[in-house]
C-alpha cells in the first residue's frame, strides 16, 4: 500500500494530525513546513517584482533568487516527510526492554543511533533556513515595494522554523551518550541561531519601519 507523504495531505488535514496524539508530524515537521512557507513568501516577493520596469536593473538578481528559492521550498517539504520518517525509529528505541544488562546495552546502541539520525534532519532544515533568510534578506532590499510587508514576514516565518529546529536538536543531543558529538551539534546550533536570528530581526524592522514609519 503506498503511503501518503505529510505534504500530499491537505492543510486541514495536517493540522488535525498534527494536534493529535499522533507521534508525527510533531515540532520538526513544522519547523520544515514554516521554514517553506517562508521562503514561499520571499519567493512571491520575486514574483511582483519579475518583469517591472521600474526593478529593470535588478530582474537577474530576482531570477538568481527565485530559482534558488525554489530550490529551498523543494527541499523543506522533503524535510517535512524526512522528520517524520527519522523519528518512527526513535520512537520505538524508546520502547526496547531494560531489563537485562544484554537488553540495557542494546537499547543504550539503538538509541544513540538513533538520536543522531533524528537530530540530522532538524539540523538540515537549520542549514536551509540560514539560506533562505539570507536569501530574503536580499530580496528585501531589492525587491518591490509593493510586497515588502511580504519580506517581513517572510522573515518572521523563518526565525520561527530556525527556533523551533533548534529545540528539536537540542532535545535529542540532551540523550546522548557521546557528548562529544552532542556538544558539536550545539555548538554548530548556536552557531546559527547566534548570526541568523539578529539577521530575521533586522529584515523585520526594517521592514516595520518601511510600513509603519
Amino acid at each position: 500500500m503506498e503511503r501518503t507523504e505529510m505534504t500530499d495531505k491537505s492543510c486541514r488535514d495536517f493540522i488535525e494530525v498534527l494536534a493529535s496524539k499522533a507521534p508525527v508530524p510533531g515540532g520538526g515537521g513544522a519547523a520544515a513546513l514554516m521554514g517553506a512557507i517562508g521562503t514561499a513568501l520571499g519567493d512571491m516577493v520575486g514574483s511582483l517584482t519579475l518583469g517591472k520596469k521600474k526593478y529593470a536593473d535588478v530582474q537577474e538578481d530576482v531570477i538568481r533568487l527565485k530559482e534558488e528559492a525554489a530550490g529551498l521550498e523543494r527541499e523543506f517539504l522533503s524535510l517535512v516527510q524526512a522528520d517524520a520518517d527519522v523519528f518512527e525509529p526513535l520512537s520505538k528505541a524508546y520502547g526496547l526492554p531494560k531489563e537485562t544488562e544484554e537488553q540495557k546495552q542494546h537499547k543504550a546502541e539503538v538509541m544513540e543511533a538513533a538520536l543522531k539520525e533524528a537530530s540530522r534532519v532538524p539540523v538540515k532544515i537549520m542549514e536551509c533556513c540560514c539560506r533562505a533568510i539570507d536569501l530574503v534578506a536580499e530580496m528585501e532590499k531589492i525587491g518591490s515595494v509593493i510586497a515588502i510587508s511580504d519580506a517581513g514576514c517572510a522573515a518572521a516565518g523563518l526565525r520561527a522554523a530556525l527556533t523551533s529546529a533548534s529545540l528539536n536538536v537540542y532535545i535529542n543531543t540532551k540523550s546522548m551518550q557521546n557528548r562529544e558529538y552532542a556538544g558539536e551539534l550545539e555548538r554548530y546550533t548556536g552557531e546559527m541561531l547566534e548570526k541568523y536570528i539578529p539577521l530575521c530581526d533586522e529584515i523585520f524592522q526594517s521592514v516595520l519601519k518601511r510600513v509603519h514609519p
